[in-house]
C-alpha cells in the first residue's frame, strides 16, 4: 500500500497511531477516575479497568475481558472531524445501509475503504466514487479489469482513482489499514481473518459478522481489548444497550428475541414439505438468501446464543430465546430485582449500525422511531424446540467449544446450499448438521485453538456434509 494516498486528517506523513485506551462511561455506581486500561496489551504492559466497589461489594460493569462492554469506550484517535470508517462487505445488506447512514451524516463519518466479494462491480465503483474512498478491496481478482474500467468511467480526467486491493486476503489487508473503525459486514466464516486483523491493528471493530465469534471465539478474545468490539447484530446491539442500565452482578438472564421466521407455528411434520421459495419469504427482514434460510431454520438464533455467550460472558443456561413476531423488541435483559429492560425500535438495521459506528454517541434520526399515536400489539411466544432443534444444538456445540462451533457453522452453510439446490429437504438441513456435529465429537481439552485448527475443522465438516447430502439426494432420487 506504499503508493496509496496519505490518510486524510493525519498529514502527508501520518505518524504511527497512538495506543488507545478504554475509558469508563458513567455506569451505575462506577467511578470513571478509577477505571482505565491500556488498550494495546500486545505492545506493552496492560492494566485492565479497575472496578469501583460500592458498599455492597459488587463490581460494576462487565468483567475486564468481556468482549462487548457498554460501560467502556475504546477511545478515539486524537483529532477533530469525521470518524474514519472502513466498510467490509459494502455491497451487501449491512454495507449498503451503513453507506446510507454515512451519506446522511457526513459531519460524523468518512469512509476510507470499501471491500466486496466482486459480484456487484458497478455498485462497488459507484460507492467508491460517491464516498471518495481511498482504497477499494475485492476478493475476486478476475473482476479487477472490470472494476478499474467502472471506476475510470466515474472519475473525472486527472482525478486519481482509488487504490485497488485484490484477492482472498484483500479484505483482511484493508481491515488493518489506517482508519478508526472497521465495520465487518461480511457474511460467513471468511470474515474471521478481517476481524482478527482489525483487532490486531488496534481498530474499533463494529461487528456484524457473527461467524467471527462462532468459529474463532477464543482467537477473538485473545486479541480484543475492553471496549474494542461494538456488536452490530440487532439482537446484540439491543443487549449492549440494555446492559448499560445495570451491573453484571444484577443480570439474571439475557433474552434473545426471534421473529420465528416464515414458519412460525408450523410443526416438524409441516416443515417436511416447505420449498426454498417458502423459506426465503421472511415476514420481517430483507436479508441475503443464506441468512434468510438460517432465520427459517432458526440456526441464526442458535448462532446468536453462542455470540451472546462470548460477547457478554453469560452462561448458556442464562440465555433464553423467545419468539416475537413483530420484531419490535430486539432483545432484553432481565435483572435480579425482577426488572426487564427491553430495547425496541421498528425493524431497521440502520439503528444497530449507528450504534456500531457512533458509540458512545447516538446518531440522531439514524432509523425510524415508533409512532405512539397508533395502536400496536406486541406478542411473545415460547420457542418450539421440537420443530426448530437448531437452538439447542447450538447451545450444545457452544458448551463443547473448541472447534465444535466451527463444525456446526460450516456444516450448516453446506446444507443450506444443498437445500437451495434441491438436494436436501428443509428438515434435512438440521438432521445432517446434527450428524456432522455428532461425528466430530468432543474437541480435545487443554489445547489452545489456532486458525489452522478452525480451517481444518471447517474443511472436514464441509466435506462430510457434502457426502451426507449426496447420500440423501441419491436416496430421494
Amino acid at each position: 500500500m506504499s503508493d496509496s494516498p496519505a490518510p486524510r486528517g493525519h498529514g502527508p506523513e501520518a505518524p504511527p497511531a497512538p495506543r488507545r485506551q478504554a475509558s469508563a462511561l458513567a455506569a451505575p455506581g462506577a467511578d470513571p477516575s478509577t477505571s482505565s486500561t491500556r488498550a494495546d496489551a500486545r505492545h506493552g504492559e496492560s492494566t485492565h479497568p479497575t472496578p469501583h466497589d460500592p458498599p455492597s461489594g459488587r463490581t460494576t460493569g462487565l468483567p475486564a475481558r468481556t468482549l462487548a462492554d457498554p460501560h467502556l469506550v475504546y477511545d478515539p484517535l486524537p483529532g477533530d472531524g469525521p470518524k474514519d470508517v472502513v466498510i467490509l462487505g459494502s455491497t451487501g445488506s449491512i454495507g449498503t445501509q451503513a453507506i446510507d447512514l454515512v451519506l446522511r451524516n457526513p459531519d460524523r463519518f468518512r469512509v476510507t475503504g470499501l471491500s466486496a466479494n466482486g459480484g456487484r462491480v458497478a455498485l462497488l465503483a459507484e460507492q467508491a466514487h460517491r464516498l471518495q474512498a481511498r482504497t477499494v478491496a475485492v476478493a475476486r481478482e478476475d473482476v479487477v479489469p472490470q472494476l478499474r474500467e467502472a471506476l475510470s468511467g466515474l472519475y473525472g480526467t486527472g482525478e486519481p482513482l482509488p487504490e485497488i486491493l485484490a484477492g482472498p486476503d484483500a479484505a483482511t489487508q484493508l481491515a488493518a489499514s489506517d482508519t478508526h473503525t472497521v465495520l465487518n459486514g461480511i457474511t460467513g466464516s471468511i470474515g474471521l481473518a478481517p476481524t482478527l486483523a482489525a483487532l490486531e491493528a488496534g481498530r474499533t471493530l463494529a461487528l456484524a459478522n457473527k461467524e467471527s465469534l462462532i468459529v474463532g471465539g477464543p482467537l477473538v478474545k485473545a486479541l480484543a481489548e475492553p471496549g474494542q468490539i461494538i456488536p452490530v447484530d440487532s439482537e446484540h446491539a439491543a443487549l449492549f444497550q440494555a446492559l448499560a442500565s445495570g451491573t453484571r452482578a444484577d443480570v439474571r438472564k439475557l433474552v434473545v428475541t426471534a421473529s420465528g421466521g416464515p414458519f412460525r407455528g408450523r410443526t416438524k411434520a409441516d416443515l417436511a414439505r416447505v420449498s426454498v421459495e417458502d423459506a426465503l419469504a421472511h415476514p420481517t427482514w430483507a436479508m441475503g438468501p443464506v441468512i434468510t434460510i438460517n432465520s427459517a431454520t432458526l440456526v441464526n438464533k442458535g448462532l446468536e446464543v453462542i455470540e451472546a455467550h462470548l460477547l457478554y460472558d453469560i452462561p448458556f443456561d442464562r440465555i433464553e430465546v423467545v419468539v416475537h413476531p413483530q420484531s419490535y423488541v430486539h432483545s432484553m435483559v432481565e435483572f435480579t430485582d425482577g426488572s426487564t429492560i427491553a430495547q425496541a425500535t421498528p425493524p431497521d438495521m440502520r439503528g444497530p449500525i449507528a450504534i456500531g459506528l457512533g458509540w458512545p454517541e447516538r446518531v440522531p434520526d439514524a432509523a425510524p422511531a415508533f409512532d405512539w399515536s397508533k395502536a400496536s400489539t406486541w406478542e411473545f411466544f415460547p420457542l418450539d424446540n421440537d420443530a426448530f432443534p437448531s437452538v439447542n444444538l447450538a447451545r450444545h456445540v457452544g458448551q463443547l467449544a473448541g472447534t465444535a462451533p466451527a463444525v456446526f457453522n460450516a456444516a450448516n452453510e453446506e446444507c443450506v446450499e444443498a437445500f437451495r439446490a434441491g438436494a436436501l429437504p428443509f428438515n434435512g438441513i438440521m438432521e445432517t448438521v446434527t450428524r456432522v456435529v455428532d461425528e466430530h465429537g468432543t474437541p480435545s481439552k487443554g489445547t489452545s485453538l489456532t486458525v489452522a485448527d478452525v480451517l481444518e475443522a471447517e474443511t472436514w465438516a464441509r466435506t462430510r456434509a457434502r457426502e451426507l447430502t449426496a447420500q440423501t439426494a441419491e436416496a430421494r432420487a
